[in-house]
């Protein structure tokens, strides 16, 4: 293992994307996660669990919930992605644990948070979005708001701001010698990531009009456009020079009837006017075209794609593990770099070898087998 966080010990307890996405992360910079498992977990390869290993443990037996409270006691973090009150009925919520090890920084993970009036309320991505107003905004004035997949709730403002709750939680730890909850909401990091918006608002720069605004697909400058082999290309020339340039590939620059750049009411115009010059040539002939330019002009590639782009393959932005090709590691350090430390764990796949580690006899191991207490 290699990264930052080697020598930080996480104990994970298996649940859905966002937390999972967290304890990747982690892991991906040096971190050895324990992902605790039902034995009857899912076995399909998992991008979200690599670079794990995986003990199955029956929550629901006595000497279950003993074998967590005992690996609470090796962790410096515990994550678990349950709705509030779960893990406490279990018997492993932040007291139980915390008594074991006061120094655990107890990261959970909800849609909703751990108190309020829909705390205990099921959700998805989708919903979290729409309570925090960064849904609405999104897509075309004349459709429904359009969900962007699952990315921004569940991951940008849930795993990932977890992940930054857990590492600040290690830092105060550094000073205070003790350890703390971290409460993470997907709807509180999903409206945290408006932040801009709010700043625009305030400078007038943003209506309440969906489908109006700068960055929301309705300027000419910062749109998506069909070409002709019905693929599509990104443009984000907002600054006049970018815009300049544009103009120039499109061999528009000398045209004296174009509306101006920044002006709301020529917009639909441009964009007519852009369409048309876009969709005569393939996305590859305007990715080639714009290459070396700064017009701000990119292919719009797809998840499966995007590995095979030049500037990706220099990075190294894609890697492949145990067959199955995924992003890499993320961001990257200059002495620690990250790294992915294997394949997704198949449920209870190092039960034995994970808990000797983690400060378990053989004769213990055995005695839990035997009670069926883990698998």
């Amino acid at each position: 293992m290699t990264g930052p966080l080697i020598g930080l010990r996480v104990l994970e307890i298996a649940s859905l994307a966002p937390a999972p996405f967290a304890c990747t992360v982690l892991s991906d910079l040096g971190a050895e996660v324990l992902r605790v498992d039902r034995a009857d977990g899912p076995r399909a390869p998992q991008p979200l669990t690599r670079g794990r290993r995986s003990v199955a443990v029956d929550l629901k037996h006595p000497d279950g919930v003993e074998t967590i409270l005992r690996l609470v006691e090796w962790a410096d973090v515990f994550v678990e992605g349950f709705r509030p009150g779960v893990c406490e009925r279990l018997g492993i919520g932040p007291a139980q644990c915390l008594a074991r090890n006061p120094r655990l920084v107890y990261a959970r993970m909800t849609g909703y948070g751990q108190d309020g009036p829909l705390a205990s309320r099921a959700g998805h991505d989708i919903n979290f979005l729409a309570l925090s107003g960064a849904l609405e905004p999104l897509g075309p004035a004349d459709s429904p708001p359009l969900p962007p997949l699952n990315y921004v709730a569940d991951f940008g403002g849930g795993g990932m701001l977890l992940a930054v709750g857990v590492l600040s939680a290690l830092w105060e730890r550094e000073r205070s010698g003790v350890g703390q909850v971290v409460d993470a909401s997907m709807v509180e990091g999903a409206a945290l990531i408006t932040t801009l918006l709010h700043e625009l608002h305030a400078q007038g720069s943003w209506t309440r009009q969906r489908g109006g605004n700068i960055l929301d697909g309705s300027a000419p400058f910062y749109a998506t456009y069909a070409c002709a082999d019905g693929r599509f290309v990104a443009v984000g020339a907002m600054e006049p020079q970018f815009w300049a340039e544009l103009l120039a590939g499109l061999g528009l620059s000398e045209r004296e009837d174009l509306p101006e750049q920044l002006d709301p009411a020529g917009w639909p115009r441009l964009k007519q006017l852009l369409t048309e010059v876009f969709a005569t040539q393939t996305r590859q002939e305007w990715a080639d075209l714009f290459a070396d330019s700064d017009a701000c002009v990119t292919p719009v590639l797809s998840p499966f794609e995007a590995h095979e782009h030049p500037h990706n393959l220099a990075r190294g932005t894609f890697t492949e593990v145990g067959g199955l090709r995924q992003p890499a590691p993320a961001p990257r350090f200059s002495r620690t770099p990250g790294a992915i430390a294997g394949p997704s764990p198949k449920p209870g796949e190092h039960t034995d070898a994970a808990l000797a580690d983690w400060g378990f006899s053989a004769g213990e191991i055995a005695e839990l087998r035997e009670a069926r207490a883990v698998q």
